[in-house]
C-alpha cells in the first residue's frame, strides 16, 4: 500500500477506530440486501464498513467487476486501492470534510439524517480510467455520536460527460438543510466555502431545467430531448445557456459534474 493510500486508513484509524472501544457487527439481514440491490445496478457495488476494525460486514458480489481479487479476499484497501493517484489527495480531503461535519458541525441527533455525495476516478479492470460516484449514509453510532457503521454505494458514472470535482455535498434525506457542492481544499468542513450563497444548487433550477440536464447527462443532443419534451431544439438549447449562466459555469460537462454531487441528477 503506497503512502498516500496509507494515509487514509490510518486516518479513519485515529479519527474513528481508536474511539470505538467494544466491537459490534451490523446484520443487514436478507430485507437490506434486497432493497439495497435495488439502488445499486450492474455498475454499482456496495459495502457496509465497520469502523471499529475497517473490516466490511456487508459486500456487494458485484465488486468483483470493480477490484480482481476473489470475492473473500477482497478489504477496504482492496477498494481504496482502485483509486487513481492523481485522486488519492483529493480523497483524503474529502474524508477530512466527512469527519468534520459529523464529528464538529452535527449534533449527534443529526448524524444518521445525512447522505454524503462524492465522485472520484479509478481504475478498471480494462486498465481504463472510471468516473465513479460516491454515496454514503452514517447507519449507526456508539453513545457519544462516534460513527460505527457506514453504507456505501459506488456507482461507474463514466457513460456520463463529467469534468473532475473536488465537492462534496451533505444532503438531508428528511427535507432538512442540506450543504452542496462544498469545497474540499482545507480538508474541513465550512458551510460558506461553496460557490453558491444559498448553498444549494438544487434551488436554482427550475424542474424543467432539471430534467433537461438528467437528459444532457444521459447523452442526449437538443433534437433528441426536443423531441422528448415537447420542445424545440431552440428552447433546449437556450435553458441549457440559461444554467449555465446561472451558476457560471462555461461548459456542460462541468454543469454536469456539479449536478451529479449535488443531486440534482439521481442516479438509477
Amino acid at each position: 500500500m503506497n503512502d498516500e493510500l496509507n494515509g487514509i486508513v490510518q486516518y479513519w484509524k485515529e479519527e474513528y477506530s481508536s474511539h470505538l472501544k467494544e466491537y459490534s457487527s451490523y446484520d443487514a439481514g436478507e430485507q437490506f440486501r434486497r432493497v439495497a440491490s435495488i439502488f445499486t445496478p450492474g455498475r454499482s457495488f456496495y459495502y457496509i464498513v465497520n469502523f471499529h476494525d475497517l473490516q466490511l460486514d456487508e459486500l456487494s458480489k458485484s465488486v468483483t467487476k470493480f477490484v480482481q481479487k476473489d470475492y473473500e479476499k477482497i478489504r477496504m484497501e482492496d477498494l481504496l486501492a482502485t483509486i487513481i493517484p492523481e485522486d488519492l489527495k483529493g480523497v483524503a480531503n474529502k474524508e477530512g470534510v466527512i469527519k468534520d461535519f459529523y464529528n464538529r458541525f452535527l449534533s449527534k441527533e443529526e448524524i444518521l439524517s445525512y447522505k454524503v455525495v462524492y465522485s472520484y476516478r479509478s481504475t478498471g479492470l480494462d486498465g481504463e480510467i472510471k468516473n465513479m460516484l460516491h454515496q454514503a449514509t452514517i447507519l449507526s453510532t456508539d453513545e457519544n455520536g462516534i460513527i460505527r457503521h457506514a453504507f456505501s454505494m459506488h456507482t461507474d458514472v463514466s457513460h456520463l460527460n463529467l469534468s473532475p470535482n473536488d465537492d462534496i455535498s451533505f444532503i438531508h434525506m428528511d427535507g432538512g438543510i442540506s450543504y452542496c457542492n462544498i469545497k474540499t481544499d482545507t480538508g474541513s468542513f465550512d458551510p460558506k466555502n461553496t460557490e453558491f450563497e444559498d448553498n444549494n444548487l438544487n434551488q436554482l433550477f427550475s424542474d424543467r431545467e432539471k430534467e433537461i440536464i438528467k437528459m444532457l447527462a444521459e447523452g442526449h443532443n437538443a433534437k433528441d430531448i426536443a423531441e422528448a419534451l415537447n420542445l424545440s431544439p431552440h428552447t433546449v438549447r437556450t435553458h441549457r445557456r440559461n444554467m449555465l449562466s446561472k451558476t457560471g459555469y462555461t461548459n456542460t460537462a462541468q454543469l454536469i459534474a456539479k449536478c451529479l454531487v449535488a443531486g440534482v441528477i439521481n442516479m438509477e
